[in-house]
């Protein structure tokens, strides 16, 4: 039988899964850990670290809020404009914190070193 066990995901699961992205990295703006490509930020942390905004679909956004409300919430009022969502740490396993990330990460990359990446 397999015990599956739940966990938090956090700063450091960010870390691992951003690595080995191409052209990310990781600046530190007024206290706050931002993922960038170039200039465009695709993933920021909380100062607490619960909580994370992310590059996500803007024509998807209500949806998700909508079907998980504990698990996403929206941008500030000055983000939503933007590809923007806020979703909560503790309600993510790494498979879903992954998926976030990737996603975020291909919209804002070139699409010749997106198709690089995953193979296509």
């Amino acid at each position: 039988m397999t015990v599956y066990r739940w966990s938090v995901v956090d700063l450091t699961d960010i870390r691992e899964l951003t690595a080995d992205l191409p052209r990310s990295y990781e600046v530190l703006v007024r206290d706050q850990i931002k993922f960038r490509v170039g200039q465009i930020v695709y993933l920021a942390l909380s100062r607490d670290e619960k909580t994370m905004g992310i590059g996500f679909p803007k024509e998807e956004r209500e949806t998700a809020l909508a079907a998980e409300p504990h698990k996403f919430f929206p941008p500030r009022p000055a983000d939503e404009r933007y590809r923007w969502i806020q979703v909560r740490l503790d309600a993510l396993d790494y498979d879903e914190l992954r998926e976030l990330i990737l996603d975020a990460w291909a919209m804002c990359v070139p699409k010749k070193v997106r198709a690089a990446y995953f193979g296509e």
